[in-house]
């Protein structure tokens, strides 16, 4: 899952050194030794990196686990950067968008979250997690009864048949691909089965997926896949109706299965959501629907943000952050004072930052070596929130996934946060490639501006020449997501899809994989890599097969160094005092939407 490049607005401050970063990390310019650090940890990163449970249909009825103190009624404001990324499920693979897709959409299956973070996969319109037979390789679902869309029409296998034919064709380019690689090949190879989608007739063959009546639907894979519940949860494979599918024009206004419905749109200004009074709590175990509706407006930046909810005036009294997050400069008022630290939530998050390095362009090892050691990852982290905002990382697994290695830095950044220069301008020299110019992506934010800074100089003090260019923020993956971006550097986060470092290496690193639209951002195509990724992928095993993706994960670092580690992320969030029932999720790494409602 790809994290939202706006996903953190905060400027500078914050420590240099990691051993630092727990005393310093409340920002506002200056350490306070006096300000407790209670940001997560790495133990509560390890909770999330438990195995989650499957439920059976009794654990998928609705309505959701009551909410105590709960009302109804009233409208949550939103403070929100920037427009959300897509709203096609089909396109929906960052974060922003995953958020927003809990209120409005719906899948075949879906999280619920108990109070200590703990998750379970349920039915949402299926009647449970779904039935496997034949070891695993064929998964059957049954549609609940009353499930419908905000025009009152019922869904049936016909609409679950065509939201999946839909993700083969063209116009889907930045969704999830788990599914359809299952189905029907590898890499972009299963876009031959229906290159054109279902949109002139043609449909995927029943020993591959089956509807035998409105009620049930039948996947068929060639092997055993476990994980396809996890998988069926995410936004990008929520459901969307054939009769209502618009193709290109379904991401502007899509139609509504959740318990809310997108009653304006202006593109660049503000959104709004009001009941989808056709959606039934009594079929939907995850969601709640206290509020009237949700009032979303654009161009709030962090620091607006995190003002206006920390003053707690006016209709901030009833706003959140959606995927914002608290600015580093507001961080030590913020959590220093009781009032405001009561009003915040907190939370590890399975992302990690990494900068890529175009290996179409930047080809020698050496110069990848030098790029990584002269990079300061804890000055990097300092503008994305300091010790509230990640940990430096020294490697590309996140301590939310089961395979963590704890401590595994192989170029020395969590014991030298800073770089080591001298290091960097050693390599340089042996590759022959002194004063070597890069090309820097970057987002058009002020943490992404502020971080370019602190890369550039810390590149050209190592002996390249650094040649910035500014992304803007709402296209940014889809711009460094190109093959043919013309950049040598930039950077993105990725976070597991589920507890499963299959949900990390082969999306980032499979060379197979590499396309417009792919997440192979650094375009490594290693035959060994791809190769280990195809058997690994064959290991039934959780316990075996995580042993050899650590292995594969310490050769892709120290071999190959496609993508120099920079931090994992946590999260800070604030929201106004009429808001109640605010936690973090574990599942999203940002507040829960699905059971907010306002006090009074």
């Amino acid at each position: 899952m790809r994290l939202l490049s706006t996903r953190r607005a905060r400027t500078a401050v914050v420590a240099i050194a990691v051993g630092s970063l727990a005393l310093t990390a409340c920002g506002g310019g200056d350490s306070d030794s006096q300000t407790k650090d209670d940001s997560k940890t790495q133990d509560d990163a390890k909770e999330q990196s438990e195995a989650v449970a499957y439920g059976d249909a009794e654990a998928s009825k609705g309505p959701a686990a009551p909410v105590e103190g709960s009302r109804e009624g009233g409208t949550i404001r939103v403070y929100q950067q920037t427009d959300f990324s897509h709203l096609d499920p089909g396109q929906i693979y960052v974060s922003d968008a995953g958020l927003l897709s809990v209120l409005i959409h719906r899948g075949l299956t879906t999280f619920v979250e108990d109070d200590e973070g703990g998750l379970t996969v349920v039915g949402d319109i299926a009647t449970d997690s779904g039935t496997p037979s034949e070891g695993g390789k064929v998964w059957t679902f049954t549609l609940k009864d009353g499930i419908k869309d905000e025009d009152g029409d019922p869904i049936d296998s016909g609409d679950v048949r065509h939201t999946v034919e839909r993700l083969y064709s063209k116009h889907i380019t930045d969704g999830p691909t788990y599914l359809q690689q299952w189905l029907s090949g590898d890499g972009t190879k299963y876009r031959e089965a229906l290159p054109e989608g279902p949109y002139n007739g043609d449909s995927l063959p029943d020993d591959v997926l089956e509807t035998p009546d409105d009620k049930t639907v039948v996947f068929k894979f060639d092997t055993p896949r476990p994980d396809l519940p996890q998988a069926l949860a995410m936004a990008g494979y929520s459901i969307v109706p054939e009769e209502k599918d618009t193709k290109e024009k379904y991401d502007q206004k899509p139609t509504a299965l959740g318990p809310y419905k997108i009653e304006e749109i202006n593109a660049g200004k503000n959104m709004k959501l009001v009941r989808n009074e056709e959606w039934s709590a009594e079929t939907d175990p995850k969601r709640h629907a206290f509020v009237d509706g949700w009032d979303i407006t654009f161009n709030h930046d962090r620091v607006d943000q995190s003002k206006r909810l920390a003053a707690d005036r006016g209709d901030a009294k009833n706003g959140i952050q959606f995927s914002g997050a608290v600015d580093t400069s507001q961080i030590k008022s913020i959590v220093s004072d009781e009032e405001t630290n009561a009003r915040t939530i907190k939370g590890y998050a399975p992302y990690v930052w990494q900068l890529n390095m175009n290996m179409d362009r930047i080809k020698d090892k050496k110069i990848r070596d030098a790029i990584t050691y002269a990079l300061p990852n804890g000055n990097i982290l300092r503008p994305d929130g300091g010790s509230y905002g990640g940990e430096v990382a020294g490697g590309l697994l996140a301590p939310t996934v089961p395979g963590y290695e704890k401590g595994y830095d192989p170029y020395g950044k969590i014991e030298n946060p800073q770089g080591d220069i001298e290091k960097a301008k050693e390599l340089l020299k042996e590759a022959g490639a002194e004063g070597q110019s890069l090309v820097y992506g970057y987002a058009n934010v002020p943490h992404r501006q502020e971080q370019a800074i602190i890369i550039e100089e810390a590149l050209e003090k190592a002996g390249f020449e650094v040649e910035k260019k500014e992304i803007d923020q709402a296209t940014y993956y889809e711009r460094v997501g190109k093959v043919d971006n013309g950049l040598d550097i930039y950077m993105t986060g990725w976070g597991q899809d589920w507890p499963s470092i299959s949900t990390v290496i082969p999306p980032l690193y499979d060379g197979d994989q590499l396309a417009d639209g792919s997440a192979v951002y650094s375009h490594i195509n290693d035959d060994k890599v791809n190769s280990e990724i195809d058997r690994i992928l064959e290991i039934t095993d959780p316990e075996e097969a995580t042993t050899e993706w650590q292995k594969l994960h310490r050769h892709i670092v120290e071999e190959i160094n496609p993508a120099a580690p920079l931090y994992f992320t946590k999260q800070l969030q604030i929201h106004g005092s009429n808001v109640g029932g605010a936690r973090y999720s574990s599942e999203k790494s940002y507040i829960d939407v699905s059971r907010l409602f306002l006090k009074s």
